[in-house]
């Protein structure tokens, strides 16, 4: 018996796109139902994210037309990483296996066929890892590369050159669950569940319609969540530079005691004023750097939710063909 696969497509002003993206997903579904890759009871599952347009009632026109076509309908905007967590959980209690992947289609759909093998083959975690950034615009595709090269050197595990197009098990979800935190770096988390995994390469598409959700004070907000919220190493990095700072202090005093000696007294109030200046400006960044961390803690200890679902769309009954 083929298993349930469940596509969770989270959503944020979507409107623009999400007719034509639910005709291809529905298109590709159809064929590997067909094939037999998948069971009949498999489902896209929109997740919409408090989005402001109308994207919340072509969903709920979809399903009417299709019930193959489920959703849910967060309370109010909480973030893609929040919509995607709370259209996983969702899926978690009817797929046996769930594939995440933007409502753009810019990831391209047809390695989902591989995506599926590989899991049949006892993969738990499936990465969807572009084969190359020729589509990006050269500021992306350098800050991108630094980016995945820079967490590598904090030591945080992350699968390089991958988004959130991925495929996890039902095992997988359930540890998944396991992580309560509230500020949420999925490609972080994900490869601390363990388990078997694998990797398919594929090649990013332009996108076919509408505009980004993830303008560039966006993707620096969410570098910087990722960097904070899985290693400690800009704290140690602090530590040093104050103590080098320190050591060239104590170096500088010994200069100074030399030169009194040596009846030279005259005061550099160049060299003076830019000390002051760059002491000052290191100490505030790293009470900046320190209060970030304190505000993560802060968060944490809260415990408040990190989604509520207002509405849910999903029929299990048998499906509109």
């Amino acid at each position: 018996m083929k298993e349930v696969l469940y596509l969770v497509v989270p959503c944020y002003n979507e409107e623009e796109v999400l007719h034509e993206t639910a005709k291809r997903l529905l298109e590709k579904i159809n064929v590997m139902i067909k094939n037999e890759v998948v069971s009949e009871e498999s489902k896209i599952l929109f997740v919409n994210d408090g989005s402001k347009d109308k994207t919340w009632s072509i969903i709920q026109e979809l399903h009417e037309q299709n019930n193959i076509f489920s959703g849910v309908n967060l309370s109010r905007n909480k973030g893609h990483q929040n919509a995607l967590l709370a259209g996983l959980m969702t899926a978690k209690e009817y797929a046996d296996m769930t594939i995440s992947l933007d409502a753009d289609l810019q990831d391209d759909i047809d390695v989902i066929d591989k995506f599926v093998e590989e899991y049949y083959n006892g993969s738990d975690v499936v990465y969807g890892v572009r084969s190359s950034r020729k589509t990006d615009t050269f500021f992306k595709r350098t800050t991108a590369l630094g980016f995945y090269k820079f967490m590598n050197m904090l030591g945080v595990d992350v699968m390089y050159n991958h988004a959130d197009y991925r495929l996890m098990s039902k095992r997988a979800l359930d540890g998944l669950s396991q992580f309560k935190e509230v500020n949420l770096f999925l490609r972080g988390i994900v490869p601390l569940i363990g388990y078997r995994y694998s990797v398919v390469e594929y090649e990013r598409h332009e996108r076919f319609a509408g505009e980004s959700k993830y303008p560039l004070k966006k993707m620096l907000a969410f570098a910087w969540d990722g960097i904070t919220s899985f290693s400690i190493k800009p704290i140690r990095i602090i530590t040093g530079l104050g103590f080098s700072i320190f050591v060239l202090s104590f170096i500088a005093l010994i200069y100074s005691l030399i030169v009194k000696f040596m009846g030279n007294t005259e005061a550099g109030w160049t060299s003076i004023t830019i000390s002051i200046w760059m002491i000052g400006g290191i100490q505030l960044l790293s009470l900046g750097v320190i209060g970030e961390y304190i505000g993560k803690i802060y968060n944490e200890t809260k415990q408040r939710p990190r989604f509520i679902i207002a509405d849910k769309l999903i029929n299990n009954e048998e499906r509109d063909n």
